[in-house]
This record gives structure tokens, sequence and C-alpha cells, in this order.
């Protein structure tokens, strides 16, 4: 059967697939919208007491429930100077070291750093011999993502591509899957250095939305697309630590970067660990 599922996943056009399945959440379909919304709910088991509209009625969309946002004051921010926050809810799917520009991805599947990251090799050089980290986003998510710690844009990067599934199953099976699909590479200037945070779009999600370029879409092709942002003035781009940065409509995975010798990833942070986003993630005081 996983076979199957995995099979299945390169013969069916994902692509139009996923287009589809984002006009019909970007819909407002009043009853329909509201029954799909219900019936998501009760499929995952999400727990709507969080958010900060409770009932699917208050939703005139699936997009506008999928990013719904929560209540103030429910995701306490880890405010601690030495300590990195995680950037989303979700579950860790693999953290360590850069090792030889490779990154985990699962048992036995290692894939290219630079590859991940656009291709580029400049861009991907000061993440050599550093630390990764994945994070998991499950349907059942918060699927908004903040700031780990405060940061300058200075790069943000389209690049096109598949659009598998990205949970553990697909992870395990489809070689390179991170640095296949389609994805937003951000770069942001931090305490710690450059700081990498890509968002990763996989089958049915609709489109990635970042605070400062709104969805991110260029025009249909294999072309990698760069923005280049300044690092002072009154246009550059700097968020808190905490901020949110971008979201996704319907889940998929994020995966940090950061450069040699800046951060250890606290003990109880492991493949498998459940995160919720502000907690503590790593501590720079290493």
């Amino acid at each position: 059967m996983d076979n199957l599922k995995i099979t299945l996943q390169y013969l069916l056009p994902k692509h139009l697939i996923s287009r589809l399945a984002g006009k019909l959440a970007a819909a407002k379909l009043g009853w329909f919208s509201h029954f799909l919304i219900n019936r998501f709910i009760k499929a995952y088991g999400i727990n709507m007491a969080e958010a900060q509209f409770e009932h699917a009625k208050d939703y005139a969309s699936f997009n506008e429930f999928f990013t719904r946002p929560l209540k103030d004051g429910i995701r306490p921010l880890a405010t601690e100077a030495n300590i990195v926050a995680h950037p989303a809810d979700g579950t860790i799917s693999q953290l360590g070291p850069i090792v030889d520009g490779k990154l985990i991805q699962a048992k036995n599947h290692n894939y290219s750093l630079q590859a991940l990251l656009g291709g580029d090799s400049a861009t991907a050089l000061p993440f050599q011999n550093g630390h990764f980290a994945t994070i998991y986003l499950a349907p059942k998510d918060y699927h908004r993502i903040h700031m780990p710690v405060r940061g300058t844009l200075r790069q943000m990067i389209y690049v096109p591509g598949e659009l598998f599934s990205v949970n553990p199953l697909t992870a395990e099976c489809v070689k390179d899957l991170f640095a296949l699909n389609e994805r937003v590479v951000t770069i942001f200037d931090t305490e710690l250095g450059p700081m990498a945070l890509v968002l990763v779009g996989a089958t049915i999600v609709a489109s990635i939305e970042t605070v400062w370029a709104g969805t991110v879409t260029p025009p249909a092709g294999k072309n990698v697309f760069r923005w280049s942002y300044p690092a002072h003035g009154k246009n550059a781009i700097t968020l808190e630590k905490g901020a949110e940065m971008g979201r996704f409509k319907l889940g998929s995975t994020v995966v940090l970067a950061f450069p040699a010798n800046k951060l250890q990833f606290l003990a109880d942070q492991q493949p498998g660990t459940v995160t919720r986003m502000g907690a503590p993630f790593a501590n720079t005081a290493i």
C-alpha cells in the first residue's frame, strides 16, 4: 500500500490538482465552505478553542479557516536573548549538523543544502558545517510561520518544482524531496549571522505567502526568481522575534539553517518532538 501511495504521487498531475484545490479553498461558498471546515475540524481533531474565532461559520472560505489566527497569548514566546524560538506548530522531522553540504531528510536519505536554497553556491556557503532543522506541519496544525529570532530580510528566492506530499512516508521514499518541491527561500541577517528559513510547498498547497510580498506567484516555468532587500534605511524589512513572516494555504514543511558554531538545539528537541510556535528550540550561548 505504501508503494502504491508513492507511485500514485509520481503519476498524478500534482500541480493541476493543487491549483484546483486552491481555487476551491479560496472560494466563499457559504454553507458549503462551512460544511468543509466542520468536516476538516472533526477529521483532524483540531482544537478550535485556541483559535481567535472558534466556529466554522466565522470563516468565509476554507483558506480563512486554514490560516486562522490564534488567541492572543496562546503561544507564549521565549523572550530570553539566548534562546531561539520555534517558528511553527508541527513536528520535528530531522535536525542536526550540516555535513559536507548535506541535510538529513530521513533515515539513509540526505540531500543538498545548495539545491534546497536554489542552486547558488554563494547562498549556501555561510551555512556550511552549520545546523539545520526540519519541521513538518500536519493538516491539524496552525499554519502561520513566525520568526525564531529577530532578523532583517536580505533575500527571497522562489524555486519552482514538484508538489509531492511532504508527510513522513514520502520523506522516507522520495529522494531529495525538499530540494525537489516548489519552495520559497528567505535569507535574514540576524545576531547569529545569516539565517535561512525555507517554506516548502506540497500536494494541495495552493500558495505560499510572506508578510512583505503577499502570495509568492512568479510566472509559471522552470526559472528561479530572486529578490534582494536593503540591510538599512527606511525600506529595510526587519521582523522581531515571534513576528509572523509567512503562511501556508494548506500544510507543508519549514526548513531552518544556521551558520556553524552559533547555536545548540535543546536536549529535548529530537525527531518526533511536537513543536509549538514561540517555545524554546535552541540555545545560542555555546
